[in-house]
């Protein structure tokens, strides 16, 4: 049976693709608020507000889920260079696991990102 071998640097050539996705998450967010702050200007309708509402509730979500995965990412980063200064290329099991549980994570964020992006974006269709 061949073993393979997982290197830091592919794992942390993964880390800055997902760092740079999660990171234009960020700003997009910070435009769909700003889109948000203007129809709650617009509207007085209280049916449309209260759906406002909800994406403000969901948006505060979404910019801590964004913190949380930017904050697990550095995190794991800090462990890979830890191993870098120790002459230590190849990762450990244990984290090599929490790596790809982490993907699994970021997999599930990225459906559930892009599921409010099309909400808001048909909410925007029908009241802009």
């Amino acid at each position: 049976m061949k073993t393979l071998t997982i290197n830091n640097t592919d794992l942390h050539f993964e880390h800055k693709n997902w760092k740079n996705e999660i990171l234009f998450w960020k700003d997009e967010m910070k435009s769909f608020q700003n889109r948000l702050d203007e129809l709650v200007n617009k509207w007085t309708n209280k049916t449309v507000l209260k759906e406002l509402d909800q994406f403000q509730n969901n948006f505060i979500i979404q910019k801590e889920k964004i913190g949380e995965l930017l904050n697990e990412i550095d995190n794991h980063e800090h462990n890979i260079a830890q191993h870098y200064k120790a002459n230590e290329d190849v990762i450990d099991v244990t984290h090599f696991k929490y790596h790809e549980i982490f993907r699994g994570k970021l997999d599930t964020q990225r459906e559930m990102y892009n599921d409010l992006k099309k909400s808001f974006f048909r909410f925007l269709t029908k009241y802009m």
